[in-house]
């Protein structure tokens, strides 16, 4: 029972920040999208601006079938904000037997990876307490993503033209090459390991993960993702979805050590045996 009650706690120590980030006031009027004098879009912050990227709409890469809670707008999952275009139902989702069961046993349980400070990898990066920062460097020509809560991590995207290297070692972020294609930045990710989900609901992956993203700025407030997601150890067939996130002004990164909040000693070594899994809470 004890450790029911500090497993509560933690996990809505960790709902808090989520829901605040939420909760911040809309984007004032948005303006055209910020571009580098060379005339290619900037996604990250422009000079004499301060703010980081939060969600904007379900940051979920399926929609659920009979969840009263996400189909009202309410509790678990509820976020404001604009539906994507395209996105399947869970039902639509071409997932292997195996994966499928292992979602829906995820998704009644909620104690994923990142409750344990463990890195946010794939599209989960950008569902978390503190949002995410863009740092683009041209003269490096590389792309670095911030995780700015949770564990505080950071991905690489490589502009150069490199390949993937053929002796990858897996890891959270994989290894990630991108391009543009005109206001798109195009990126493509491989060496994926398995210790992260790439959502909150709990959709699985193998270390054969392929992901395809393209970010798009649409404007100064706005910027979509789209996602194709083939992973023939997972799912039947490449699928397709994505979701928005949105620009939330005069925000700065601060500090936020995942370790030093969370006390639930079970939780953080992953031995959930005595953790109560009936708990909706969302991380």
């Amino acid at each position: 029972m004890r450790y029911r009650f500090v497993a509560a706690l933690v996990m809505l120590s960790l709902a808090l920040p989520f829901s605040a980030q939420n909760r911040r006031p809309p984007a004032p009027p948005s303006k055209p999208t910020p571009r580098w004098p060379d005339g290619r879009v900037r996604l990250g912050m422009p000079a004499g601006e301060k703010g980081i990227w939060v969600p904007n709409g379900r940051p979920i890469l399926a929609e659920p079938e009979t969840d009263p809670e996400i189909k009202d707008g309410q509790g678990r999952g509820a976020f404001s904000g604009p539906p994507f275009p395209g996105k399947p139902r869970e039902s639509e989702v071409p997932f292997q037997p195996w994966a499928r069961a292992l979602y829906q046993y995820r998704e009644a349980n909620l104690f994923e990876p990142h409750t344990r400070c463990k890195p946010s990898g794939g599209p989960r990066e950008f569902i978390t307490p503190g949002g995410t920062e863009f740092l683009d460097l041209p003269d490096l020509q590389t792309v670095y993503i911030f995780d700015v809560a949770g564990p505080q991590t950071f991905r690489v995207i490589y502009l150069d033209g490199r390949p993937h290297p053929k002796d990858l070692i897996p890891s959270y972020y994989g290894h990630s090459i991108g391009h543009w294609e005109g206001d798109t930045l195009v990126v493509d990710t491989v060496g994926f390991n398995e210790k992260f989900w790439m959502e909150r609901q709990g959709a699985p992956h193998t270390s054969q993960l392929h992901l395809i993203e393209r970010f798009t700025r649409t404007d100064f407030n706005n910027m979509k993702i789209e996602l194709t997601i083939d992973d023939p150890g997972a799912y039947t067939r490449p699928w397709t979805t994505g979701f928005f996130i949105r620009w939330s002004p005069g925000t700065e990164s601060v500090e936020y050590i995942c370790q030093d909040g969370n006390k639930a000693a079970t939780m953080m070594i992953g031995n959930l045996n005595e953790a109560d899994r009936s708990s909706r809470i969302v991380p």
